[in-house]
C-alpha cells in the first residue's frame, strides 16, 4: 500500500523513518514535511526543549525580581 500523503514520521520504537502513519502513533513522532526532518525527529526535539529550559529559566529569574 502506497502512503497518500507527503507527511514523514519517525517510529521512536524502530529509530526508522516513515512515509504516512505506517505505525502506531505510540511510537511515531511527526509530523515532518520531508523525510530528512523527520531522521533529524530527536535532535529537533532536544534543540526545542533546550529552547524552552532556556525561556523557563529567563522567566523564572524575572520573576525573581519581582520580590
Amino acid at each position: 500500500m502506497t502512503p497518500t500523503t507527503d507527511e514523514w514520521y519517525f517510529n521512536t520504537l524502530t529509530g526508522e523513518v516513515e512515509h504516512g502513519k505506517a505505525s502506531s502513533w505510540t511510537h511515531r513522532m511527526g509530523p515532518y514535511p520531508t523525510q530528512e526532518a523527520a531522521q533529524n525527529a530527536y535532535a529537533s526535539a532536544r534543540e526545542r526543549t533546550r529552547q524552552w529550559d532556556d525561556e523557563d529559566a529567563r522567566w523564572g529569574d524575572e520573576q525573581d525580581g519581582d520580590d
